[in-house]
């Protein structure tokens, strides 16, 4: 699928560990794009403007923190701002932190962060502000302090409360790797959200009660079962949407709604958009002609 978006050849050079870009900017026309290098992107001022992370186009409050992983497409696009942005775009190599590295006890929150930066993760306003000054600043830090301080705000990044994942909902890693009841019910759900899954059949198939399973659900994906459904089925649906030729009704079906206005209702509830103005939009951003 990559191949029809514009492979962005970034100016981070191999010698570098990372390329801080500061300004403000009175357009976004860059095409919606991607890289091997990883992006923290912070935007101030920004109330209005479009979003695009893999599946999930937004519009951005005015304040906003979020990291994109290797390879995502990804870009900002003003719609319907009015106002200069303040963008300070933060790119580094994804290869900068080894394995080594990584799989040190003291590394668990940043290793886990990496990994779901590949759905785009979005953090959370008031985590976000408290961290901006540092960001905004690290353009003036030079030497080993420069590289000190982006690992440091990369690193407490990764202990902040409420992170969300932009495109495909998911269960947390440390979960889904240390219940066998967890990946049960994920495969289940993978495989068959496109037909009807009621609360029994998934109970029953964990071998807990309804209120049992009710609670294991919610405490492994802070969501009820009703909502992670919907979420994989919308997710998998905005997929379709974007690179299948169906029409809504078919993927509506596709994907377990059988009745295509709630699937309309569950969509803009998700999305913000209906889905034919979400293939629309999608369209209209990405595709390079």
């Amino acid at each position: 699928m990559l191949k029809t978006y514009q492979r962005e050849i970034t100016a981070l050079s191999p010698q570098d560990s990372f390329l801080v870009m500061d300004r403000f900017r009175d357009t976004f026309d860059y095409p919606i794009h991607f890289h091997p290098e990883l992006e923290l992107n912070y935007i101030h001022n920004g109330i209005g403007m479009q979003r695009t992370v893999g599946f999930s186009i937004e519009e951005i409050d005015d304040h906003e923190l979020v990291l994109v992983g290797s390879n995502v497409y990804h870009g900002w696009k003003m719609h319907n701002c009015t106002k200069s942005v303040h963008e300070v775009t933060i790119q580094f190599h994804n290869d900068l932190f080894t394995e080594n590295l990584l799989r040190r006890s003291i590394m668990k929150p940043f290793r886990e962060m990496m990994e779901r930066s590949v759905h785009g993760i979005l953090f959370d306003k008031n985590e976000s502000r408290k961290i901006a000054s540092r960001i905004t600043r690290v353009s003036k830090i030079e030497g080993f302090d420069y590289f000190l301080e982006m690992f440091s705000i990369l690193y407490d990044l990764s202990l902040t409360k409420n992170q969300r994942l932009l495109s495909v909902s998911q269960m947390s890693r440390d979960d889904f790797d240390n219940s066998d009841k967890v990946k049960l019910f994920y495969n289940f759900i993978q495989e068959n959200y496109a037909n009807k899954i009621t609360l029994d059949q998934v109970s029953s198939l964990l071998n807990m009660s309804k209120v049992s399973f009710n609670r294991f659900i919610k405490k492994s994906t802070e969501r009820t079962f009703v909502e992670y459904l919907n979420d994989v089925r919308i997710e998998n649906a905005s997929r379709m949407l974007a690179e299948e030729t169906f029409g809504v009704s078919e993927i509506a079906y596709k994907c377990g709604f059988y009745n295509i206005a709630n699937f309309n209702r569950v969509f803009k509830k998700a999305k913000g958009c209906t889905p034919s103005q979400y293939r629309k939009e999608f369209y209209k951003l990405t595709r390079i002609q």
